[in-house]
């Protein structure tokens, strides 16, 4: 589906990235059902219209969080999504990331820039400091896309998250304004 790149907060050679929309929930559900075998059992995003809109008004309405979609420049669609939850203002200026790629657009490098205009959005027009990613151990491409970006690997968490029915260990990464704008 076609992509209107001035609708873009940002965007990089191959993505662009823009807020959720209620708008976007056909094509996002789409994308989830067609990638619930990339996303188990490390993710379950929303894949039917209530769900969608339930999470989708969350990133919208609450400012404790923030929804981006990931999308294709070239006409391809949604690549994928990365979130900032747990906003935190005050001296913390703190928020928790949370992103998955769409089957699509795995293993393109698409989710590597998209995150990266999320990151440099954040620590920017959004004066964030600090965004943390907690990963499970195991999930070795979420991992590979934290180092990529930057991130730095700053512990581990036993029984952290509560994913897929049990408490989850999960290595906590993490990237400062300060690597994010070189200063």
């Amino acid at each position: 589906m076609p992509h209107d790149d001035s609708r873009h907060l940002a965007t990089g050679p191959r993505v662009g990235i823009r807020p959720f929309t209620y708008e976007d929930g056909a094509e996002f559900t789409a994308r989830v059902r067609e990638s619930r075998q990339l996303h188990r059992p490390w993710l379950f995003p929303p894949d039917s219209a209530d769900a969608y809109r339930a999470y989708a008004g969350r990133l919208i309405e609450d400012p404790t969080r923030a929804g981006f979609l990931v999308c294709e420049r070239d006409g391809g669609g949604i690549a994928g999504f990365v979130t900032v939850n747990n906003i935190v203002r005050g001296a913390f200026l703190s928020g928790a990331l949370g992103y998955g790629a769409f089957a699509h657009a795995a293993g393109r490098g698409l989710m590597k820039e998209g995150l990266n205009l999320v990151v440099r959005h954040a620590c920017g027009p959004m004066g964030l400091h600090r965004l943390e990613i907690n990963v499970q151990p195991r999930n070795a491409a979420s991992i590979a896309l934290a180092t990529a970006c930057g991130f730095r690997l700053e512990g581990f968490s036993p029984k952290m998250l509560f994913v897929d029915g049990a408490w989850r260990d999960h290595e906590r990464w993490a990237i400062t304004a300060e690597t994010v704008n070189g200063t």
